[in-house]
């Protein structure tokens, strides 16, 4: 469960930005996770109420927004949404692809006081 150590991480840079700009308690953090990183929500929100417990994070909102994996057809240009990793263009057929989207993981912000 690889989302338990996602929390943590997660949970240490949260508190050091919080000591940088003088924030005492975090309300929401939200998050950007591809698709290619697997990441149960879940899990990871379980993980993150565990560990945050007696922390200024805790009882903070974890916001995920979910990316899909998108590839671009190195042929064509077209980009698509990749269902299966032997798909090819559904443009072209073509079957030299790259990934455009799906592999992000990162805060993209949070709130606090």
């Amino acid at each position: 469960m690889h989302e338990v150590s996602l929390a943590d991480n997660i949970i240490k840079i949260i508190k050091a930005e919080m000591e940088k700009h003088g924030i005492e308690k975090v309300q929401s953090i939200t998050l950007q996770a591809g698709e290619m990183h697997h990441v149960e929500p879940e899990a990871l929100r379980f993980g993150f109420k565990i560990l945050s417990q007696d922390t200024p994070l805790e009882g903070a909102e974890l916001i995920i927004n979910k990316v899909p994996t998108k590839a671009k057809c190195k042929a064509c240009g077209h980009i698509f949404q990749v269902n299966d990793w032997m798909d090819n263009c559904p443009e072209c057929e073509g079957v030299e692809i790259e990934i455009v989207s799906g592999r992000e993981l990162e805060i993209l912000e949070f709130e606090g006081e």
